[in-house]
Order: C-alpha cells, then sequence, then structure tokens
C-alpha cells in the first residue's frame, strides 16, 4: 500500500510538472508569434521610401492607354435614344447631341448632352475616368430629370470593345437603393452604343435605354 502511494504521488508530481511545462511552452510560443505579428505590423507600417512614393504617385496620375481610348471620343456627336418606362410597352425614340473633350490634362472625359425627354427638353453631364490604381473606369452622371448624382464602376473587356459599368441609385419613388448597370460599346472609329439595365420590384434586370451616338 505504502509502494503504491509513493508511486501515485510520483505519477502526480510527474504529470504536473508536465503540464506547467507544456504552459511555459504554449506562453513561449504565443510570446513569439505576438512578435513576429508586431514586427510585420510595425514593417507593413513603416513609411514607403519617398523615392518609391513618388514613382507611385506619378504612375497614378499620368495618362496611358486608357486614357487615350476616352480621349479618342473628343468631338461632337448626335444619335437615337430610345427609353423604356415601361419594359412592357414600346419605348419613347428621341433625338440626342453631345460634345466630348478631354479635362485636366487629358486625365478625364467630360461630356455634355443635350436632347429631349418625355416631351421636355433634356441635359446630361457626365464625367469618365480611368483609374490607374484600381484599373477600372468610373464615371459620375448628373441630369435635370433629377437632384442625385450617380456613380459606376466598369471593367473593360478588349476583346469585345466593351465598358461594363454597375453601381446603385436610389429609386425615387420608394426611397430604397437598386442595382443598375450599363454597357458601353466601342462599335467602330465613329459609332458608339450604350444600353442601361435597372432593377425591377422582382429583383429582374431589365432594359430601359439604349443610345446609338455617331461622330459629326
Amino acid at each position: 500500500m505504502k509502494k503504491s502511494c509513493t508511486y501515485l504521488a510520483a505519477l502526480l508530481i510527474t504529470v504536473t510538472a508536465c503540464k506547467k511545462e507544456d504552459v511555459k511552452n504554449e506562453s513561449a510560443t504565443t510570446d513569439s508569434t505576438t512578435v513576429a505579428t508586431e514586427k510585420t505590423a510595425t514593417e507593413s507600417a513603416k513609411p514607403m521610401d519617398s523615392v518609391a512614393m513618388m514613382e507611385a504617385w506619378k504612375a497614378y496620375a499620368t495618362p496611358g492607354d486608357m486614357q487615350k481610348l476616352l480621349a479618342d471620343e473628343s468631338g461632337n456627336w448626335s444619335g437615337e435614344s430610345k427609353m423604356w418606362m415601361d419594359p412592357t410597352k414600346e419605348p419613347e425614340v428621341t433625338t440626342m447631341k453631345g460634345e466630348l473633350k478631354m479635362v485636366l490634362g487629358g486625365r478625364y472625359q467630360e461630356g455634355k448632352y443635350t436632347g429631349t425627354a418625355m416631351g421636355v427638353p433634356f441635359e446630361g453631364k457626365g464625367l469618365v475616368a480611368y483609374n490607374n490604381a484600381t484599373g477600372k473606369f468610373e464615371q459620375t452622371w448628373t441630369d435635370n430629370m433629377g437632384t442625385g448624382i450617380m456613380f459606376m464602376t466598369g471593367t473593360y473587356d478588349s476583346a469585345a470593345k466593351t465598358i461594363t459599368y454597375s453601381g446603385e441609385c436610389v429609386d425615387p419613388a420608394t426611397k430604397q437603393p437598386k442595382k443598375i448597370k450599363q454597357i458601353y460599346q466601342i462599335v467602330d472609329a465613329n459609332t458608339r452604343k450604350l444600353e442601361g439595365f435597372d432593377t425591377g420590384p422582382d429583383g429582374k434586370e431589365y432594359k430601359t435605354m439604349e443610345i446609338t451616338m455617331l461622330r459629326k
């Protein structure tokens, strides 16, 4: 019996010592991981080398091929506009004019458009950019048919020569956001086609406009 008690006591001492060692090792591992994480965070928080920073900003600010794509559209355009207020009915067909030019050193495309919509004079302004940092097109749109600013981002498909834009706007009737999409196609050197899509109450996408512009 005495031998058994002595053996049991020794076993308990050994187990306890092992557990303490495990805790010690775990603590050391945790401390090591924490130090490594803090080191990585510190390294990433270090300010960028001034030369590298200047090069990054230079690349961001320098017009390239995508800005040239926009610049190629500079000039006067005219065309036909089809608008669907109700996707189940025939569209309203009108004519419109557009004047496009590059601004701020060839970095942005500014567009001014006039025409008629729902029987009243229509005027709209657009600003298009290619963001060198994100690799995406960005556009804003304002017109006299509302009081908000629409913002969309898009990606360019060089094979199809199209920019597909997506974004959100607030439905004036429901005051709720809804998804919108536009497909801008470079048909040829003197023809452009823009298709717009809205989202209905059922969540389904439907076509709201189609504009074909010809260079004058």
